[in-house]
């Protein structure tokens, strides 16, 4: 493999076709050229670094772009396969979608004080619930249903032994863990192995396209050829925002996160609140576990979360506890995770596996260099509220 030829790029539909509006440039050149800027880019940082000065957003952009660019012309420079940009987004959205829910679920939970580990497992079983489901009852519907109500139950035992019996949370939540992974596993193997049509895809959410923006180029294939999952995704992060920042209930969860005895003191249930919120975004949580299953057409497999929810509470902690924040966190590690399957099928010659698995990380350390600055945790998360 090597850096010669023609890399053509097709940016405006995820299907590859020979148009005009492609972009064709020689990979050799257009790899020194973006290695110059990246190089350029990484200077001026260390210079700010050294000065202490703050690093702004662009100037992780300007690193992490360009290195991306180049990765892609060099894997398909002279390969005479398309490079489709719009595809690569598109499978970064589907990747990320179950990160955004379950960062979004320690969103609401820490924003309470409450730690929610269990976000691994709650995407777990809402994987599990939402395709089982929708095969049983014979709609993707019911799987949409099922999923959020298993998320749930997994948030409703947190809150019980974390808020009721103040049990340490984290221990709690690393416990629930391990509960719906020998759950999950112990009813594949038994209960779906015997009743095989209770796991099949049959029943999996279909694709809308919305009518007019679906046909934009570039911006219609990436975000507006999904399943339901997605859109409804989409109300959800503006809503919560909302409502965290712009609501009674929002001040009401921030006060408890933050200061619960001052919040009892005028006549807030801290206890209460922090038990309802624990369990609604445990929902979330397992609305978006439904998203491996019945929202990607495929069956369900041991541990499919794969630590997917881990990655999602790095999210939200990379997002500073804000759902825009962790929106962001999340897609830059879908991003991670679309690219490592994307360049073996634009790369002339096999790529090396060891590589492809170092992405993740390397783009993790960059956007963490140059994104995430001083961040603070709700002052009251994992510590039990116990009324004098």
């Amino acid at each position: 493999m090597n850096a010669h030829g023609v890399a053509e790029f097709v940016w405006k539909d995820i299907r590859p076709s020979r148009d005009s509006g492609n972009l064709l440039v020689y990979a050799g050149q257009t790899c020194w050229i973006l290695t110059g800027i990246v190089a350029a880019a990484t200077i001026y940082s260390v210079v700010r670094a050294v000065q202490r000065k703050k690093q702004p957003l662009w100037l992780g952009l300007l690193v992490l772009l360009p290195l991306i660019l180049a990765f892609l012309t060099f894997s398909g420079g002279g390969s005479g396969r398309f490079i489709t940009i719009a595809g690569l987004f598109a499978a970064t959205i589907t990747a990320a979608v179950p990160l955004i829910y379950g960062s979004m679920a320690g969103v609401v939970c820490e924003r309470v004080g409450v730690v929610n580990i269990a976000i691994e497992g709650q995407l777990l079983v809402g994987a599990f619930t939402g395709i089982v489901f929708a095969s049983m009852f014979g709609s993707s519907w019911w799987g949409l249903l099922g999923a959020p109500l298993a998320g749930a139950f997994v948030g409703l035992l947190l809150a019980l032994f974390s808020v009721k019996y103040a049990v340490d949370q984290i221990i709690v939540g690393v416990v629930l863990n391990v509960l719906c992974l020998g759950i999950t596993s112990f009813l594949l193997g038994t209960v779906v192995k015997d009743t095989p049509e209770w796991n099949s895809i049959s029943y999996s959410l279909p694709v809308y396209e919305i009518p007019l923006l679906a046909d934009i180029p570039f911006i219609g294939p990436v975000f507006f050829r999904h399943t339901i999952i997605v859109y409804v995704l989409y109300f959800l992060l503006i809503f919560l925002t909302m409502m965290l920042f712009r609501s009674r209930w929002g001040l009401r969860m921030r006060s408890v996160g933050e200061h619960p005895k001052a919040a009892d003191t005028v006549g807030i249930n801290v206890n209460r609140t922090r038990t309802l919120n624990t369990i609604l975004g445990s929902s979330l949580a397992g609305l978006g576990g439904a998203a491996f299953t019945i929202g990607a057409n495929a069956v369900f497999t041991e541990n499919m979360s794969a630590g997917n929810g881990y990655i999602a509470l790095a999210a939200m902690i990379l997002g500073k506890w804000h759902p825009i924040g962790a929106m962001g966190a999340a897609l830059m590690f879908g991003f991670a995770s679309a690219i490592v399957d994307f360049l073996p099928l634009v790369a002339t010659n096999p790529i090396d596996p060891n590589l492809l698995a170092m992405i993740p990380y390397i783009v993790t350390i960059l956007a963490v260099a140059g994104f995430v600055g001083k961040s603070r945790a709700p002052a009251a998360e994992n510590i039990p509220y116990i009324k004098s």
